[in-house]
């Protein structure tokens, strides 16, 4: 289903759902503008309209709810190619850029997951970002062309089902942003306000090196003094110029 403006993908999807109105047969929504994209717990999603691949998929419902962030990061890695990486837990990359976001949703319904939902934006065909966000780059300012988003939506939803059909754990450690190598990282408080990458002027950086994502959704780091880390997504931020 395409919508041409709405506040956010995630919220109308979930709207239609729980008033019972959303057609059996569709599996997403796609809209032309949000008025108040969302990202992860707090941050934003710029985008120009028209510009971009904005969209919500229903997933079926998954015990292991980080499973859900790693199928669908791999369906939008497979649909751009190897050029592209997975910066964890589910953010999409090319070189130290974002390109794409993914914002995974539950509904439940007593002790059981009702349904999920992937929130996807994918920056596209916009060349210019105003916003505060530090290092967005669309498909277009890395290739020079423009893509029809129609035709990327069909690819996106093509891919996540096959992802759902596999067990793409290992793919989807393979490809992980600044998976080979030592690399400077900044802890923080938990917290619910946005988080952003430090920059490399950050205090109280350390080296270490990606050793493993757990099933429940941690990453595993090794310092350079060879002290095994593990941090929740919002307990480490990436340094990144």
């Amino acid at each position: 289903m395409y919508i041409e403006r709405t506040n956010s993908t995630n919220s109308l999807l979930k709207e239609l759902l729980a008033k019972g109105v959303w057609p059996a047969d569709e599996h997403f929504l796609r809209a032309g503008f949000q008025t108040a994209g969302r990202g992860q717990t707090g941050n934003g999603w710029e985008s120009e309209a028209g510009k971009n691949l904005l969209c919500s998929i229903l997933l079926p419902s998954r015990e292991n709810l980080f499973e859900l962030n790693i199928v669908v990061a791999v369906a939008v890695q497979r649909m751009l190619g190897e050029a592209f990486t997975i910066k964890w837990p589910n953010d999409i990359y090319w070189q130290d850029k974002k390109v794409a976001g993914i914002l995974i949703e539950n509904a439940i319904l007593g002790n059981a997951i009702k349904y999920s939902i992937a929130g996807i934006g994918l920056n596209v065909n916009q060349i210019e970002f105003v916003s505060d966000a530090p290092n967005p780059v669309s498909l277009k300012q890395i290739t020079g062309k423009d893509y029809d988003l129609d035709e990327m939506m069909r690819r996106l939803y093509k891919e996540t089902q096959k992802a759902l059909e596999e067990n793409v754990w290992e793919e989807y450690k393979s490809h992980l942003f600044r998976r080979e190598g030592w690399f400077p990282y900044v802890e923080r408080e938990v917290s619910t306000a946005p988080t952003m990458n430090a920059d490399a002027h950050a205090f109280c950086q350390f080296m270490a090196r990606i050793e493993d994502v757990l099933p429940t959704g941690e990453i595993v780091l090794c310092d350079q003094q060879g002290n095994q880390r593990t941090y929740h997504f919002k307990q480490i931020r990436y340094v990144v110029n």
